[in-house]
């Protein structure tokens, strides 16, 4: 097969396809969490309400992702990048205490930034993550992939949840991995019932 008989053939699919799903078929395999997000939007849309975000270890990642989506700003209020522990505290009213006696890679911090995201925003649901992307920071009991979860959705009957996974892989295959997490939990838990 040549290069011009494969273009010819990827042309022929553009065509019977549409334009406009090829490219959106282009587009999911470059991004893993296009599909999430439009899940989230429709959610979100649906109830009326509107995303915050708050993130460390991401870096602002999953907030981007919201945002590639044209029109989000009708779901997507605002995101937080808190990577240092003073911005937990200054940005999210995370108590220095706290982190000091958890670490910042926690339950009890990830809980409190999504629910400092809730609280300094106008969202009625928020997604906090924090954790150790490395290739350096692990330890025994936070190696490398750790990351924390944490969900604020006032109104459920569990307003406040949190959930810890690891990650394989490199930098960069944490914070993806990360991210797409992120999106999946916040579509599931947008399908509960309160």
């Amino acid at each position: 097969m040549t290069a011009e008989s494969l273009s010819n053939q990827e042309l022929s699919a553009q065509d019977l396809i549409g334009p406009e799903v090829y490219l959106l078929a282009d587009l999911l395999q470059k991004k893993g969490w296009l599909l999430e997000v439009y899940l989230l939007a429709d959610l979100l849309q649906k109830k009326g309400w509107l995303l915050a975000t708050a993130e460390s270890c991401t870096g602002g990642m999953i907030a981007a992702a919201c945002t590639d989506l044209a029109g989000s700003s009708t779901w997507f209020e605002r995101g937080f990048v808190t990577y240092s522990n003073q911005a937990k505290t200054d940005m999210l009213g995370v108590e220095a205490a706290l982190i000091e006696q958890h670490g910042a890679v926690s339950e009890a911090v990830a809980r409190a930034m999504a629910a400092g995201a809730l609280g300094r925003s106008k969202a009625q649901v928020a997604v906090a993550v924090t954790g150790v992307a490395g290739p350096t920071g692990g330890t025994r009991g936070k190696p490398v992939g750790t990351v924390w979860f944490g969900f604020a959705r006032p109104g459920s009957a569990d307003p406040l949840t949190s959930e810890v996974c690891r990650f394989e892989g490199d930098r960069a295959a944490v914070r993806a991995a990360t991210v797409q997490h992120a999106l999946k939990r916040l579509v599931t838990l947008l399908q509960q019932k309160p």
